[in-house]
């Protein structure tokens, strides 16, 4: 990007989409009143990582698809002024999958589009080698991919096969047998004739939904090129709320410790916390220990007994260890 002579920015050639319309059923009980997207991954909204990582490799521009309580995403972020950068949004109103919500974008697009799916944390290497790779293959797509070592973790996401040239000749959701150790996380790079594939993409038999990855096939049965960069170190799918503790406390280990308890706390001066990521205006009222936990802002923390391998929100505690049990946040 450069500086146009009337003083105004020029333009990113791509633009950053993220899908953070859905509900986040198995992320209960808190799931139904904080969209996954603005879910805190140390002291900081799962969907701003995403946002910052698009920035560091030059998009300007994002457009996020909104749903569940998609007010509480816009109200955190606004229209990204004060992010360095412009936030638009777009309403879903129907869950059919996520090639359906990408087809949802297609009238708010004009270029070339990173996606990222919003309840995902990524840590990658450098993003521009996806752009290296699109514009070296003349548009099509690209896949950030994963050297996986971990078989459930392929047969959560989807496969993805190549020829000896590089190039993909098959995506597979959620295969049985993978075939190898490449892993497909959710991150794409594509130009606007996805939307072609979109629109001939059909429902699966089993979920009832549109899948992206069905989208793809057909993309590269038309013979558009899809090639993949290796690019992601870790990705962490926040389904359940374990799944946002361990998020938290791997992410922990690296960042400033100073950064763990947020502004405005009151601790009890006897009160313990470690290797815990403590919100911004926590009150803890008792000399408790706070141990492998994750405590939201705003919460009046009242319990007497020790906190361990749990989320804290204002209205509840989740006991990570045991997944079924939640307790009123002053027990």
């Amino acid at each position: 990007m450069g500086i146009l002579e009337d003083g105004r920015r020029e333009r990113s050639s791509f633009v950053g989409v993220i899908l953070a319309a859905g509900r986040g059923t198995r992320m209960q009980p808190f799931g139904l009143s904080y969209p996954k997207p603005i879910l805190p991954v140390c002291n900081k909204p799962l969907i701003l990582h995403q946002i910052e990582m698009m920035k560091e490799i030059g998009i300007d521009e994002v457009v996020i698809l909104i749903g569940h309580r998609g007010f509480e995403i816009s109200k955190e972020l606004g229209d990204g002024r004060t992010l360095g950068l412009q936030i638009r949004y777009v309403e879903q109103t129907e869950m059919l999958g996520i090639a359906h919500a990408v087809g949802r974008l297609e009238s708010a697009l004009d270029r070339p589009f990173i996606l990222f799916l919003g309840d995902i944390f990524f840590i990658a290497r450098d993003l521009r080698e996806m752009f290296r790779v699109f514009r070296e293959q003349g548009g099509g797509a690209v896949l950030a991919t994963k050297e996986e070592n971990d078989p459930a973790a392929i047969r959560k996401n989807f496969s993805v096969v190549l020829s000896e040239d590089g190039s993909v000749t098959r995506v597979i959701e959620k295969p049985r047998h993978a075939p190898n150790r490449l892993k497909g996380v959710g991150l794409y790079l594509f130009d606007l004739t996805i939307f072609d594939a979109i629109r001939r993409t059909p429902r699966t038999a089993m979920r009832d939904e549109y899948e992206i990855t069905d989208s793809i096939q057909v993309f590269i049965d038309d013979g558009y090129p899809v090639r993949v960069a290796n690019v992601i170190e870790d990705d962490v799918n926040l389904t359940t709320p374990a799944d946002l503790l361990d998020v938290n406390l791997r992410r922990a280990r690296l960042v400033d410790p100073s950064t763990l308890i947020g502004p405005d706390c009151r601790l009890h001066a006897s009160a313990r916390v470690e290797n815990s990521v403590i919100g911004a205006r926590v009150v803890v009222k008792n000399p408790i220990s706070i141990r492998n936990s994750v405590v939201f802002p705003d919460t009046l923390l009242e319990a007497s007994g020790p906190i361990e391998h749990s989320i804290v929100t204002p209205e509840v505690i989740v006991d990570c260890s045991r997944p079924a049990l939640a307790r009123g946040r002053g027990c």
